[in-house]
Formats: structure tokens, sequence, C-alpha cells
């Protein structure tokens, strides 16, 4: 096995694969928000010494996937 090739010897690049990234960013956005909405529920679920983390976990999730989704909507448009 060669680690490096001429660029004579070389393949042409694959032409890239068109995907829809709002499918992935929605279904992790909604993962985030039954996370949120289940420990919001369901208090038992939630330890005192590890309740303010794990709700700032879902919050961040959550604001991290509308980012993604403004993201892969400005970058659509380019």
């Amino acid at each position: 096995m060669r680690l490096w090739l001429k660029d004579s010897e070389r393949r042409p690049d694959p032409k890239p694969v068109r995907t829809d990234a709002h499918v992935a960013i929605f279904v992790g956005l909604g993962l985030w928000v039954v996370a949120l909405i289940g420990l919001l529920v369901i208090p038992e679920m939630l330890d005192l010494e590890y309740a303010s983390w794990r709700l700032a976990t879902c919050v961040i999730g959550v604001g991290l996937g509308l980012l993604g989704l403004i993201y892969v909507r400005f970058r659509k448009k380019t």
C-alpha cells in the first residue's frame, strides 16, 4: 500500500451527494425536546444533585438545533 500517489495516477473526485440536512436536524431537535419535556413532566427523573445540568443540556441542545436550522436555511439560499 502506498501513501502517496502522483496526480496522474489519481482517480477523479466523486461528485458531492445532495442531501437534506433538515431531516437530521429535525430528528435531533425532536429528541432534545422530548428529553426536555420528559425532565419537566416527570420530576422524579431529576436528581436534585444533577437537575440543573440535565435541564441546561436539553435547553442547549434545542438551541443548537434551532441554530442549525437557521444555518441550513441560509446556506441553501446562497
